[in-house]
């Protein structure tokens, strides 16, 4: 009899292989609030290593952190017509407080440029106080509808970014550096994931930004995914809120903005652009655990040897944890750490013992093989290295594979439909196409220039809409 997967294989059903995997992997679990999700611990240190490295990256910019209330005013969403449009649908609102009703409801922040502005009108001055570079980490509530896990729900955790300028060309400039060296360099070098940057159209901009930068990701089944994005809010906030700065020749000029954020939604992406029938596979710099040594039996002698790889590979600067659980089935521990993704695993035996060897098993590469103990420090490093590498090249394959060139609205929707993403040239899609392709549940992810470059302007001549369907 064939034995039952852990996992419903992804050919089967890629929706229900996410929701198992998020599941026995113990990445979340629904919240008791629909919409709402409790990330487990593994899932959460997966977050704090993204935190981590891009926190420093966003200060390397001379961006400074800072925290702004959960509870922003009503009224003060309604000083930007747009962004009040954009955002009303998903709104969550409290009326009462203290058992009584509030004078004014108060809006459960769903992004914070409306109350960064209303500070930022205060703090800004002169031209002296610009650049003003904030960012927070923090939750934010959008009322769900379909919630899914990571990638759409009622709460999830973020870092935005906000940032005043004394002039268009240093926001615009500030802006494509978050898109492209913060977002861009973060997630192709430590989460190893492939993406496209783009720009999106008009109709897929933020609410209130005069132009959104964005970072499309193709998953598992082919769809795309939007990893990260950052806007130029021109000077709508600014106009809104009187934010408003003497300039040196001692005229008062309102600043230049952008925003930027990205979410919890990258260990959805990590999921399903890397997870396999096995499982989670994380890249090596991401991992919290890069290698972990399996004692197969409760002998004494290897206990005490799987303790000593352990402590040897610490001291090579692998994040390494021994499992030394042999009230536990062996079998169920190796299953466990393969849908956790760890990217290596030395499982050593009385057998292995006696021959002066571990058997080394790679998660993302596959295979396993003996290895001398006395190797193991100076060849994991490297062999991490390799898998880092490799499971980007195996995103990007699979994307280049999978995207074909079309010219019509209906080839473009026969390309998404068959598990892939289209190009075909904006000039001839324009908004009457975009919206053609809106009605077979198809969107243009972004715009990209002839030479795959981020374009300047929508109708830049050249520009190529990237297609696809969307989580």
């Amino acid at each position: 009899m064939a034995k039952t997967p852990v996992l419903t294989p992804q050919a089967d059903d890629f929706p229900r292989w996410y929701q198992d995997l998020i599941n026995k992997a113990e990445l979340a679990d629904n919240g008791p609030v629909r919409g709402t999700m409790v990330i487990r611990p593994y899932g959460y240190a997966l977050w704090e290593r993204m935190q981590h490295d891009m926190d420093a990256r966003i200060k390397a910019t001379g961006t400074q952190n800072a925290y702004f209330p959960l509870l922003i005013p009503q009224s003060y969403l309604t000083r930007e017509a747009e962004h009040v449009e954009g955002f009303a649908p998903e709104l969550a609102v409290v009326t009462h407080g203290g058992g009584k009703e509030l004078e004014e409801p108060a809006v459960v922040r769903p992004t914070s440029e409306t109350i960064v502005n209303e500070y930022f009108s205060k703090w800004v001055q002169s031209y002296r106080d610009l650049p003003l570079l904030i960012n927070q980490w923090a939750n934010v509530v959008r009322w769900e509808m379909r919630p899914r896990l990571f990638l759409r729900t009622s709460e999830f955790l973020w870092q935005e970014g906000h940032t005043a300028h004394a002039t268009y060309e240093e926001a615009r400039d500030f802006a494509a550096h978050i898109h492209r060296h913060v977002y861009g360099d973060f997630m192709r070098d430590v989460l190893a994931m492939d993406f496209v940057l783009g720009r999106k159209t008009a109709k897929e901009r933020f609410a209130g930004a005069i132009n959104t930068l964005t970072l499309e990701g193709m998953m598992g089944d082919g769809k795309a995914l939007q990893l990260g994005t950052s806007h130029e809010l021109g000077q709508n906030f600014a106009k809104a809120f009187h934010t408003r700065y003497l300039s040196k020749d001692g005229h008062q000029e309102l600043v230049w903005q952008t925003s930027w954020g990205s979410t919890t939604r990258l260990i959805g992406a990590l999921v399903m652009m890397h997870g396999d029938d096995n499982g989670l596979r994380v890249p090596p710099r991401l991992a919290p655990v890069q290698a972990v040594v399996l004692a197969i039996k409760g002998d004494d002698a290897v206990l005490a040897e799987v303790r000593e790889i352990g402590e040897t590979l610490k001291a090579a600067g692998v994040r390494v944890q021994v499992d030394d659980r042999t009230d536990i089935p062996f079998g169920r521990r190796a299953v466990d750490w393969e849908l956790k993704g760890v990217p290596v695993r030395v499982e050593v035996g009385p057998r292995d013992l006696a021959n002066g060897t571990a058997m080394l098993v790679r998660r993302i590469r596959g295979g396993k093989e003996p290895v001398a103990i006395g190797a193991l420090a100076a060849l994991l490093p490297t062999l991490l290295e390799e898998d880092q590498t490799l499971l980007l090249t195996r995103a990007r394959e699979r994307r280049e594979a999978r995207t074909s060139d079309v010219r019509t609205v209906d080839e473009a929707v026969e390309a998404t439909a068959a598990g892939g993403w289209a190009r075909l040239p904006w000039a001839a899609l324009g908004e009457e196409g975009e919206a053609g392709l809106a009605e077979h549940g198809v969107t243009v992810r972004c715009l990209v220039a002839e030479d795959g470059a981020v374009p300047d302007a929508d109708e830049t001549p050249g520009n190529v809409a990237l297609v696809a369907r969307a989580y």
